[in-house]
């Protein structure tokens, strides 16, 4: 159902990011999966810029969203391709790298709670963190993670 979902919203979810550092994407304990955060990759390239800067907020909307899609292909992955085991989003965390003038950092977040409620219907509704940074690692205008109740197999 899901992935009837994202083919009606023109969604092809890309080859998940391999981490770049000392972890894992995806951890599963008690029934919950724990996302590590996520860059905005886009055509294969981040996202990069402060918003308030270089970047606009539809921009922040934008990197948002391809932060989400990029959760979107972890959390597949870890569920060995099943994504109608996802019960539900449970909590974004956002970081955007913004100037301290810019202050709209939950309109920045909206790019990804619009797509998981877009994609998960109502278990896409969550809770949700949206911060501002000085800096994300690569540059990145934003980084996303999640945590996800998930069914059990």
């Amino acid at each position: 159902m899901i992935e009837e979902k994202l083919t009606e919203l023109g969604i092809t979810l890309p080859e998940p990011a391999a981490p770049v550092a000392s972890y894992v994407p995806t951890v599963e304990a008690g029934g919950m999966l724990y996302v590590s955060g996520q860059l905005p990759f886009v055509d294969g390239k981040v996202i990069t810029g402060k918003v308030g800067d270089a970047r606009s907020l539809a921009d922040g909307q934008l990197a948002a969203r391809a932060c989400g899609i990029m959760l979107i292909a972890q959390i597949k992955k870890a569920l060995g391709g099943d994504l109608d085991r996802v019960e539900r989003i449970v909590k974004l965390g956002v970081f955007v790298a913004s100037t301290s003038e810019f202050t709209d950092q939950p309109e920045v977040a909206n790019g990804a709670s619009d797509l998981m409620e877009a994609v998960f219907g109502d278990a896409g509704k969550h809770a949700r963190a949206a911060v501002s940074v000085p800096v994300l690692p690569r540059d990145a205008t934003v980084e996303i993670d999640c945590v996800v109740k998930v069914r059990a197999i």
